[in-house]
């Protein structure tokens, strides 16, 4: 059972992230932007057995959720403390998950020469932009490359921020344009 360390805001006034003594998984990300997505995951299903929960993103030591901004968050947050101390810590079969990335999936179809961009492009985001959006209580991945559209979601925090639509997009794309001039970046 995960205790609460500290818990932090966000860029989203939304979002708010807590910071846990003990990891709900060891580097699988989940990210649930509905109660249906979160159907298979007890804690993401009772965090949005609030009515005000919009997205529910864990991974590690953190989790954060973001409401639909007609919450009081301190009343909120009192109810949220109870189903993430009662989650489990993460487990074994974590691992063997972790191995299975969204990049990893959609590398199959691509020629080698676009395969070896797509891993470019996954390396350069894990150093040089994951760390500052995990920092925030979001994240993101890439779902793929078509053509010289890179595509990419944002998740927690990230999901519903302006800022992620709009500077973290720009910076991404021109740090990808050092791989290749001509690409370019949507979110999905």
């Amino acid at each position: 059972m995960p205790k609460i360390s500290d818990i932090e805001p966000t860029p989203n006034p939304n979002a708010m992230k807590f910071v846990l003594r003990e990891p709900l998984t060891w580097g699988v990300t989940r990210s649930y932007e509905s109660a249906e997505q979160a159907a298979g995951d007890p804690l993401a299903s009772a965090l949005f057995a609030n009515p005000h929960v919009t997205s529910v993103f864990y991974v590690d030591h953190w989790l954060t959720v973001t409401q639909d901004g007609r919450a009081d968050w301190q009343a909120l947050l009192r109810e949220l403390a109870a189903p993430i101390r009662e989650a489990p810590a993460a487990q074994a079969h974590s691992e063997a998950i972790a191995q299975q990335s969204p990049a990893a999936a959609a590398a199959a179809d691509l020629s080698d020469e676009d395969r070896e961009k797509l891993e470019q492009i996954v390396q350069m985001l894990d150093e040089r932009v994951r760390p500052y959006l995990q920092s925030d209580g979001g994240d993101l991945y890439v779902v793929g490359l078509n053509g010289k559209e890179v595509q990419v979601h944002y998740q927690g925090a990230c999901g519903s921020c302006p800022s992620s639509i709009t500077g973290t997009l720009t910076g991404i794309e021109s740090m990808i344009r050092q791989i290749d001039p001509d690409l370019y970046v949507v979110p999905v």
